[in-house]
């Protein structure tokens, strides 16, 4: 039902490598997030420099109405920090519709990634990158730090023919991806199989089917200049 819709739904952090990723000029990206063709949330992230780091800070706020009143709300705020193209630090709060809130925090530390989250701490990989669709060197991944809960998930990504897609009347040509992620005990359902479409490097629009109502959820670039 409405009150479940969004559990699944994995807040992507948009991260930054200064040799491999696309930083927007205006130094910020926005998407919609829509339901049954209407509008229900928005991610914004802006990409700030601070010292020599980059810090992107993400936020994801969504409200589902019925009959005007509503129905169900998330919300998560992400401050990712990347230094010469390696990620080092994360500070998180995420704020399920059923009253869970997780505060993730998590640095490299003493040759390890060190972090805490659902499952309390944990220690990686000092490589291991975010669950962070706009980057998409990410898709050649076998594990990433999923941000929303701070646990790890083994991904299997499979590309797929590209597509020429529109967007705001505008075509777009891009490359198209199958994205799986495996499942954590305390997780309360499926991971969503994810649809990617990326142009020139850069994410324009994901989908997946919300697991308890099959509807389609799709998050798609607002901020695209016609082609």
């Amino acid at each position: 039902g409405m009150r479940v819709i969004f559990i699944f739904f994995i807040f992507f952090s948009l991260s930054i490598n200064a040799q491999v990723f696309p930083v927007p000029e205006d130094k910020e990206v926005n998407f919609d997030v829509l339901r049954k063709k209407k509008v229900i949330g928005n991610l914004t992230t802006k990409f700030l420099e601070e010292n020599e780091n980059l810090i992107l800070h993400s936020i994801l706020d969504i409200e589902v109405k019925v009959l005007f009143i509503p129905a169900y709300k998330f919300f998560q705020e992400t401050k990712e920090t990347w230094s010469n193209g390696n990620f080092i630090a994360i500070e998180g709060f995420t704020d399920f519709e059923d009253d869970r809130e997780y505060k993730i925090e998590g640095k490299d530390t003493n040759g390890m990634f060190i972090a805490t989250g659902m499952d309390g701490l944990i220690e990686m990989d000092e490589n291991i990158v975010p669950l962070n669709y706009w980057n998409k060197e990410m898709l050649k991944e076998k594990r990433v730090f999923d941000t929303q809960k701070g646990i790890v998930r083994e991904i299997d990504v499979k590309k797929l023919k590209n597509e020429n897609i529109k967007i705001n009347g505008s075509k777009f040509d891009t490359e198209k991806f199958i994205f799986n992620a495996s499942v954590n005990p305390k997780d309360l359902g499926p991971f969503p199989e994810y649809t990617l479409w990326y142009n020139k490097d850069e994410l324009i629009k994901m989908e997946f089917q919300n697991p308890k109502d099959k509807k389609t959820i799709t998050i798609i670039r607002t901020d695209l200049k016609n082609q």
